[in-house]
Order: structure tokens, then sequence, then C-alpha cells
């Protein structure tokens, strides 16, 4: 099956986090690739020490992507984290895969849309997929089993809140 969680609001990744712990509460292993993200987030660092079974794999640099027009860098990093995707499935041995942020990574050229596609047709149908981010494209969507729109009403940065450890990373 395949989940999305898009749209503009904060909590994507938190919710996909939530499928995790659901999923690693029934016994079940979980690998996650975290793309365009290089800072070292909190769930990364829970996942070290408490939680095993939840591999966290950062694919990305904690620098902005600049949309259509990525760096070599961010190409590369992106690819390697579709090819890591590729090889959990291949191994089989995780019952959930998150693509966290593979969204914005299709939306700002980082990865085909075709290529994800097709990558995600190819998943064992017992594989739960959660993939995350802004700029669902359509054509995801259309395939997913479920999608969830986060959507801001109010957001603390906008009354000049920066980023909080703990909260936003």
């Amino acid at each position: 099956m395949i989940q999305v969680y898009t749209g503009d609001g904060k909590g994507k990744t938190t919710a996909a986090l939530g499928q995790a712990l659901r999923a690693l509460g029934h016994g079940q292993k979980v690998f996650m690739i975290q793309f365009m993200k290089g800072r070292t987030y909190g769930e990364l660092l829970a996942c070290r020490e408490c939680l095993p079974d939840l591999t966290i794999v950062m694919s990305g640099r904690d620098e902005f992507v600049k949309r259509g027009a990525p760096e070599e860098v961010d190409l590369r990093m992106a690819r390697e984290g579709f090819e890591l995707a590729k090889n959990v499935v291949r191994e089989g041995k995780h019952q959930m895969l998150i693509l966290d942020e593979i969204n914005v990574a299709i939306d700002y050229g980082l990865l085909p849309l075709r290529e994800v596609l097709d990558f995600l047709r190819s998943c064992p149908r017992e594989l739960e997929v959660v993939c995350t981010g802004r700029y669902a494209p359509p054509e995801l969507i259309e395939m997913a089993d479920m999608v969830s729109e986060v959507r801001e009403i109010k957001h603390h940065y906008r009354q000049g809140v920066q980023m909080r450890k703990g909260i936003e990373y």
C-alpha cells in the first residue's frame, strides 16, 4: 500500500513517524530515507538510542536546494537515497519504507517522477510505502491508496519564531 502525506502544513514527517511507531509496536521493521535533509533531526537521535528496528538515513545536505536548478551534489545525494530505497525493497527485510520529502525531491528536479512511479509500482503489495512532502504530484496522488493533506492554518514562523530543537528538528 502507498500512503502520501502532503500539503503546506507542519506535520507530514511527524505523521510518517507515527505510522512507523505503530509498525514497530507490532514487531515490524521500518526503513526511512530522508531526502533533502542533512541536519541531525531529533527522530534520528531517538532511533539510534531507542528504536533499533527503525533505520533512518539522510540523503541530503542541510542547505537549500534551488528549485529547478539543483547542484550536482544534490542530484547525487537524491540518487543515492533512491538507489538505497531500491536495495531496501530488494532485500525484503522491512515491512515499511518511508520516503521522507520525496515529493519535494521530485518537484525540485532531483528525481524523475516517472522513475519514482515505476519504482512504487514494482514494490510488493505487502510493503507499506509512505511518501511525504509538499507538492505531491497528481500522478502519485492518483496511484496512492491513502492521501492526507496537511494544511497550514497558522504557523509560529509567521510570528518570527525560529526553528526550535525538538520541535522543528
